[in-house]
């Protein structure tokens, strides 16, 4: 039994010190750009092991070089409330825990009607499409330091690092981070690189439209990047251009 209270010791002390480290980063990062996130190391990574050749462009501008059109645009298209909430949004959550069950549920039944064909006749069953709830800090926390994987021990973490950026880092700071290191294609990371890579521009002059076309790219930006006339991303760029006008930014 001593044996076992000893590691549940170090387990706790590891633990401990694991989240020291992330608050002391964090600390750090009020006035220490990040070099890199977990996310682009990760992207790196898969390239070398796939033998491709590192497909990294970023260029890190300062936060009144990035148009207001996009902080608009990224606030109104993936977190409408950024400004005011404390970094979750509980409520936000709960609904895409009820979508991605029903879609769980829609999936299993078209896999059981599936089954009941004939091997000729049958089709591969989609898996469900997963809806997050995250805010643009939660997404900051995942990006910065975490793995991509799904487990309720990494959400955990997740949450306590989305704590830690909102009270150790100002809304403008978190905001400045985010749009300088967020992924906008293959290889494409930030506002600026985003701004070159499709409209040949710097991300200070970037114009509403374009703007809102970046913003909705967001959770899929390696699928848009492939399909620049898809109708979606037409249609609800519009719609976010229209709610820009409503939108605080810090």
């Amino acid at each position: 039994m001593k044996g076992v209270g000893r590691w549940l010791v170090l387990a706790v002390l590891a633990t401990l010190g694991l989240q020291l480290y992330f608050v002391l980063h964090i600390a750090a990062l009020a006035v220490v750009n990040p070099g890199s996130t977990a996310f682009q190391r990760s992207e790196a990574w898969a390239q070398l092991r796939d033998k491709q050749a590192i497909r990294w462009r970023q260029a890190w501008v300062p936060y009144d070089q990035i148009s207001d059109h996009l902080k608009r645009a990224v606030i109104a298209s993936e977190d409408a409330d950024f400004i005011h909430h404390g970094g979750v949004e509980w409520e936000a959550i709960e609904k895409a825990r009820l979508r991605n069950a029903q879609a769980e549920e829609r999936a299993a039944r078209k896999l059981a009607a599936s089954s009941k064909k004939t091997p000729a006749s049958a089709t591969p069953v989609p898996n469900p499409k997963v809806v997050g709830g995250s805010t643009i800090t939660q997404q900051l926390a995942k990006n910065l330091f975490l793995s991509g994987e799904r487990t309720l021990l990494r959400k955990g973490q997740e949450l306590v690092l989305t704590f830690a950026l909102e009270q150790l880092l100002s809304k403008r700071r978190i905001m400045e981070i985010y749009l300088n290191s967020v992924e906008w294609g293959d290889g494409v990371f930030g506002a600026e690189a985003a701004a070159q890579h499709y409209f040949r521009k710097p991300a200070a002059r970037l114009t509403p439209g374009e703007a809102a076309r970046l913003a909705v790219m967001l959770p899929r930006p390696k699928y848009f990047e492939k399909l620049p006339q898809s109708g979606y991303l037409a249609n609800r760029s519009a719609t976010i251009a229209a709610r820009m006008g409503q939108v605080a930014v810090p």
